[in-house]
């Protein structure tokens, strides 16, 4: 959760409790969850809206599969097969490494 592990959040309940002190410390819990879920239900009325102006396309959105590090695993680690997926040739020799002291090939065309 955030990074943090069980030691953490135990240092930080203590220190919330010593702060706000035990009787104040059950509503502060109280208000902090519903401040979650009121953020929750206003993000997930605006992505209804969203929705329900621009077409069926957006309603089935998954936030989660935009994630950038999810496209690179979901392009190019996984097994399925995709038909957007860039595959490899194997019938195509790769290039090879060239040997030490060679000259890399020149087009003088090109530049």
């Amino acid at each position: 959760m955030f990074g943090m592990g069980w030691p953490e959040i135990a240092v930080i309940l203590v220190v919330a409790l010593l702060v706000f002190g035990p009787d104040k410390l059950p509503e502060i819990a109280k208000q902090a969850g519903r401040g979650i879920r009121t953020v929750r239900q206003m993000a997930e009325n605006a992505k209804n809206d969203l929705g329900r102006e621009m077409g069926q396309d957006l309603s089935d959105l998954d936030l989660a599969s935009l994630d950038p590090r999810e496209v690179v695993r979901r392009t190019f680690l996984d097994d399925e097969a995709s038909p957007t997926k860039p595959r490899l040739n194997p019938d195509v020799a790769l290039p090879s490494v060239l040997p030490v002291g060679a000259r890399p090939p020149f087009d003088d065309e090109a530049t």
